[in-house]
C-alpha cells in the first residue's frame, strides 16, 4: 500500500542573495556564493526547492585575539599573528566558504586603529584568499562609523557583506553599501518585529538594498537560550514563505562568538571533572550549537574551529541529500 506523504504548500520563498564578485562583475573574487532562495523549512525538499547550501565562514581577526581559550588558539596555529595567512589557511585546509573578517583592533580599548590601518588587512586578505569576505568592525558603534566607509570604498566592487546595521545606527553601513556595491547584515536583537523595522528603514534608504540584506537575528549558544533565538528564526522564516518581503531574507548567526565567550568553552576539566576534556568539550558544544541553527534555517554560519567546522560541512553535506518524494 503507497504511503502518501502530506505536503505543504508555500506562496512564496527566501531571496536569493549573491555575495563577492568575480573579475567579470568588478571584483576579484575567484568565485561567489549565493545564499537563500528556499522555497521550504529546512531542508525539506519534497515541499519546496533548497537551491543553494548552508555555508559556513570561518574568523579571522586583525589582531591576536588574546581573550580566546588555549586550546582554539593552539587548535589554529601561530597563523593566528597574521591575518592573511589565518584566512588562507582557513580556506585552503579547514574549507571556509567565506572568511569573517573582524577588525577588533579598531576597538579604542584595544589598539584603536585607523581606518587606513583597517584598510591595509583587508586588502592583505583579499589577496590572500579567493572568496568571498564578511567584515564586521570593532563592534563599538561610533569607531565603527568612522572605518566602515573607508574599508567599503577600498573595497569597492568586491561585493563584501558589511556589519553590522542596528536599528539606531543603520544609516553609514547602509550608506556605505549603497556607494560602494555591497551586501549588508541587518542585526536585532532577537525581536521579529525590530527584525521586520530595520528591513523597512534599510529600503527606504535604498530599494535595490533589499536583495543584498542579509538578517542577524542574534543568536544564543547551546544551553544558553538558543530555543528563543531557534523560535525567533523560525517566524522570520515561516513570514517569508508566506509572502512577507520584509522578512524574506537570509539569515546569518555568529556561532563562535556565542559559544567562546562563555565559561563551558574554557573552564578545566580538573575545575569541573563533569564537564569532561575541555579541548573536545568545547569544539563539540560549537558543532552542536550550529547543528541546532541549521534547523531553524541559518543560511550562513560564523565559526571558528577548525573540527566543529569539519563536523558542520558533513553535516550540512547529509542534509542536503535530495529527499523529495
Amino acid at each position: 500500500m503507497a504511503v502518501e506523504i502530506n505536503k505543504e504548500k508555500y506562496r512564496s520563498q527566501v531571496r536569493e542573495v549573491v555575495l563577492g564578485a568575480t573579475s567579470a562583475d568588478g571584483g576579484t573574487r575567484t568565485s561567489t556564493i549565493k545564499v537563500g532562495g528556499e522555497a521550504s523549512l529546512p531542508f525539506l525538499q519534497f515541499e519546496g526547492a533548497i537551491p543553494n547550501r548552508p555555508v559556513v565562514a570561518m574568523e579571522v581577526w586583525d589582531i591576536v585575539p588574546e581573550d580566546w581559550p588555549a586550546n582554539l588558539k593552539s587548535a589554529l596555529g601561530d597563523v593566528i599573528s597574521d591575518p592573511a595567512a589565518w584566512a588562507k589557511k582557513c580556506v585552503e585546509e579547514y574549507g571556509a566558504d567565506m572568511i569573517a573578517l573582524r577588525f577588533k583592533g579598531a576597538d579604542p580599548d584595544l589598539g584603536d586603529k585607523s581606518a587606513e590601518d583597517c584598510i591595509a588587512v583587508l586588502k592583505s586578505v583579499l589577496s590572500a584568499v579567493g572568496v568571498p569576505l564578511i567584515v564586521y568592525g570593532c563592534g563599538k558603534a561610533d569607531k565603527d562609523n568612522t572605518i566602515m566607509g573607508p574599508l567599503a570604498e577600498s573595497a569597492e566592487g568586491e561585493n563584501l557583506l558589511l556589519g553590522v546595521a542596528e536599528q539606531d545606527n543603520y544609516k553609514s553601513v547602509a550608506s556605505a553599501a549603497m556607494a560602494y556595491k555591497h551586501s549588508i547584515i541587518a542585526q536585532s536583537p532577537i525581536d521579529i518585529n525590530i527584525a521586520k523595522q530595520l528591513n523597512i528603514l534599510i529600503s527606504e534608504m535604498s530599494t535595490p538594498l533589499l536583495d543584498r540584506i542579509v538578517i542577524d537575528p542574534t543568536i544564543a549558544a547551546l544551553g544558553y537560550g538558543i530555543e528563543y533565538s531557534y523560535s525567533i528564526m523560525e517566524r522570520a522564516r515561516f513570514g517569508a514563505l508566506s509572502g512577507d518581503r520584509m522578512l524574506a531574507m537570509p539569515m546569518i548567526g555568529n556561532v563562535g562568538n556565542e559559544v567562546w565567550v562563555k565559561k563551558e568553552a574554557s573552564v578545566s576539566v580538573s575545575e569541573q571533572p563533569g564537564w569532561g576534556d575541555e579541548a573536545e568539550r568545547s569544539m563539540a558544544w560549537e558543532a552542536a550549537t550550529a547543528a541546532a541553527l541549521l534547523q531553524a534555517g541559518m543560511d550562513i554560519l560564523v565559526m571558528r574551529h577548525p573540527r566543529a567546522v569539519e563536523l558542520v560541512k558533513k553535516s550540512i553535506d547529509d542534509l542536503m541529500q535530495d529527499n523529495s518524494y
